[in-house]
């Protein structure tokens, strides 16, 4: 990571690891070992030679992280970030890599019960059938487990964005805990990438974004978090909470500050749920 002499602390971090995500033991709050999880690897910077040793329980899945952090008013949050995020990546994975591994079958709905195999379920219902009474309707005697009439399916690349977003959330949250404790400093943006089954997934926070380049054609991964890119959300939160932006916006939009001389006349402006002015 070049940090072009911002600062004599570094705040532009980075982070690359291979992680073996593999069903939690124990308890629910155990937390995974570094040692245990991570692969070893070659210590080339240009990563040539990578060597990676076969975990010997197989019961488990490869994961490969690569991140950025651009550390704003300070180098602590980006830092924190570097050092834990992957790891409540991997937290969260843990709770769900059972039923990752078994792509052949979504995902259940309620975690703990037997999946249902759309292949071999011959008691589906549908809604207009229910409603005639015919067998296995609600009430008749060969009535199957409740459930709504239309239940969501849900793709197993979803669990994994949710547990992208829950870990985003958790070191967050973590930051915030432990800010006054290990003197923690300013904050950061967050650019992650994960490379799981077969698949990118490009998660980010903050005016960092990420995009690939192939055959010359950029293609956009994320979107930058911006003042203008959510104007909405944040003049929403002016609308209902103005304190916590300390007085400095309201809750209206002005094509630019209004002066004093023009405060009584009628001037362009857009409320917090307007596109249009």
């Amino acid at each position: 990571v070049i940090n072009a002499g911002k600062s004599t602390h570094n705040e532009d971090q980075a982070s690359c690891e291979v992680l073996f995500v593999k069903k939690k033991a124990g308890g629910a709050n155990s937390t995974p070992n570094k040692n245990s999880s991570t692969k070893r690897r070659s210590s080339l910077p240009n990563g040539e030679g990578l060597q990676l040793k076969d975990n010997s329980d197989s019961d488990g899945i490869n994961l490969y992280y690569w991140s950025l952090f651009d550390g704003h008013a300070g180098s602590g949050a980006a830092v924190v970030a570097s050092k834990l995020l992957q790891h409540h990546i991997l937290e969260q994975l843990q709770e769900i890599v059972d039923i990752l591994r078994n792509t052949a079958i979504l995902p259940p709905t309620c975690l703990g019960e037997e999946p249902d195999n759309p292949a071999t379920n011959s008691r589906t219902l549908t809604r207009a059938a229910s409603l005639r009474g015919g067998v296995g309707a609600p009430g008749s005697p060969s009535t199957p487990p409740t459930r709504f009439f239309t239940e969501k399916k849900i793709p197993h690349e979803c669990l994994v964005i949710g547990a992208i977003e829950s870990a985003f959330k958790e070191m967050d949250l973590q930051i915030e805990r432990e800010r006054t404790v290990y003197n923690i400093s300013g904050g950061c943006t967050a650019l992650v990438v994960v490379y799981l089954l077969g698949k990118l997934y490009v998660a980010n926070a903050g005016d960092s974004r990420a995009i690939i380049i192939r055959n010359g054609e950029v293609i956009p991964m994320s979107s930058e978090f911006t003042p203008e890119t959510e104007r909405q959300r944040l003049q929403y939160l002016a609308y209902m909470q103005p304190h916590l932006l300390g007085n400095e916006f309201t809750h209206l939009e002005f094509p630019r500050r209004v002066q004093r001389k023009e405060v009584g006349k009628r001037m362009l402006y857009r409320d917090f749920n307007m596109t249009g002015w």
